[in-house]
């Protein structure tokens, strides 16, 4: 009787565990058909394909660029974020070449550009990749809009600490900050990250995780990525989008590139920053919250303007591709006329 039991009750078990698999992949093929109905897989699997440019920064990385658009066109430089690539921009591509002639790149290590001379991802090199960039894709006597999401907005900054920032008319700071990264991130709480990271191994365990990512798309990774990133609205084919990328970053980048950010403190560089300046940040961005864009906006010496977006979070140039193109154009435009004097009380708002 007892024998008979254990074989009964193994074989519930066994049953029970078959039961949760095959529910795991009816889950798992019912998201894959989420993404693959979306109306925008079609869109960000055929991003724009512009003219390879190849360029090299001071320290010797090699570093690859794309060019879209008309050579008649007033340029536009677009820096991408932290495990981004020169596609991360396909929405923006698309709404703005008929405005700009574009100049997006991939920052050294991610995407076709070459892993950094040395092993060094430090802030300062992201502003000297920034340099080599301008010098060798925006046409002679000529001054680029630059503009950049996260860790290419930071990179902006990196940038102006040591540069000639008249070489470029404006610049748009998305969704970043400058520091205080840690401490004002809301995707946990704050008290209990402040204590950890005090330990230099809890602090390269959070930052510097070289932790390999899963291959293939799944359920419960893609509601992190979308709790993590994204705001509400997000469609399943742009959070996967995000994570192809996020995978496919080099686990030892990501992870050095970690480091710089858990490290940084850029903000003296913004009074160096003197051209008009836009400040975009998302209502629930939880990575780089509107405290930065605000603590930004105030220390700018030509603050354009700063816009908050409702309902958008860190990937806003995903999200909200149209909103944000308005705003470059409109950025562009008032930098060809000499009238930016409107008073800094009127700047800040809600789009």
């Amino acid at each position: 009787m007892a024998a008979g039991s254990g074989r009964t009750g193994a074989l519930s078990k066994g049953l029970a565990l078959a039961a949760a698999g095959a529910g795991g992949v009816i889950l798992e093929r019912r998201h894959l058909r989420r993404i693959a109905s979306d109306p925008q897989r079609a869109v960000l699997e055929n991003p724009p394909r512009g003219q390879p440019l190849r360029v090299h920064s001071a320290d010797g990385t090699a570093l690859y660029a794309e060019v879209f658009g008309s050579e008649e066109l007033p340029t536009l430089v677009l820096s991408h974020g932290w495990t981004e690539g020169i596609h991360y921009w396909a929405l923006m591509i698309r709404e703005l070449s008929s405005d700009f002639r574009i100049v997006a790149y991939d920052l050294r290590g991610h995407g076709q550009s070459a892993r950094a001379a040395g092993g060094d991802y430090s802030l300062a090199r992201f502003g000297e990749d920034l340099a080599a960039v301008l010098a060798g894709a925006v046409p002679e006597g000529h001054r680029a809009v630059v503009a950049g999401h996260s860790l290419g907005a930071m990179s902006i900054a990196a940038w102006a600490e040591y540069h000639d920032v008249t070489q470029i008319r404006a610049a748009a700071l998305l969704f970043t900050g400058l520091g205080s990264l840690v401490a004002e991130q809301l995707l946990v709480p704050v008290a209990r990250v402040a204590h950890r990271v005090r330990d230099p191994i809890a602090r390269r365990a959070f930052f510097g995780a070289r932790l390999p990512l899963p291959r293939f798309s799944s359920p419960p990774m893609h509601a992190a990525l979308r709790y993590i990133a994204f705001g509400p609205g997000a469609t399943p084919a742009l959070v996967a989008f995000w994570e192809r990328m996020l995978v496919s970053c080099a686990a030892d980048v990501r992870a050095a590139v970690g480091l710089a950010l858990a490290d940084m403190e850029l903000h003296q560089a913004l009074g160096r920053l003197t051209v008009p300046a836009l400040v975009m940040t998302g209502e629930l961005d939880r990575l780089t919250p509107p405290s930065h864009g605000r603590r930004m906006s105030g220390a700018l010496p030509h603050l354009y303007r700063l816009i908050e977006l409702p309902e958008t979070g860190h990937m806003g140039p995903l999200e909200r591709p149209a909103e944000i193109a308005d705003a470059l154009r409109e950025l562009a435009r008032a930098t060809d006329s000499p009238a930016l004097t409107a008073d800094r009380n009127d700047l800040a708002q809600s789009v």
